[in-house]
């Protein structure tokens, strides 16, 4: 637990995280999605590239940006989510970033 109170770990993971701030912002820097989730921009590129492999992102260039488009149909890839039929859909609902 860190001085002010709250834990040093987050519900969320990573991927999750990165997930959000695509669907929040389909044009974000991935610099930016660093800043957000508070890791690095080669850590996020990573990231994006499993999502990517995953299906559950894709990535078209628009010019000098990248145009991200999550796919929330998906079944979340945890086996506890699986297996009560949740989609990325309800997850990024459930924590405001439906626009996806």
């Amino acid at each position: 637990m860190r001085q002010d109170g709250v834990p040093r770990w987050t519900f969320l993971t990573n991927h999750a995280q990165v997930l959000v701030c695509l669907a929040t912002d389909p044009q974000i820097r991935l610099r930016e999605v660093a800043a957000q989730v508070g890791i690095t921009e080669r850590a996020v590129h990573r990231i994006v590239v499993e999502l990517e492999a995953a299906g559950y992102v894709t990535r078209a260039r628009h010019g000098r940006r990248n145009q991200y488009t999550v796919r929330p149909d998906l079944p979340i890839h945890d086996r506890i989510a699986r297996d009560r039929d949740q989609s990325v859909g309800r997850l990024l609902g459930i924590l405001g970033a439906g626009g996806a």
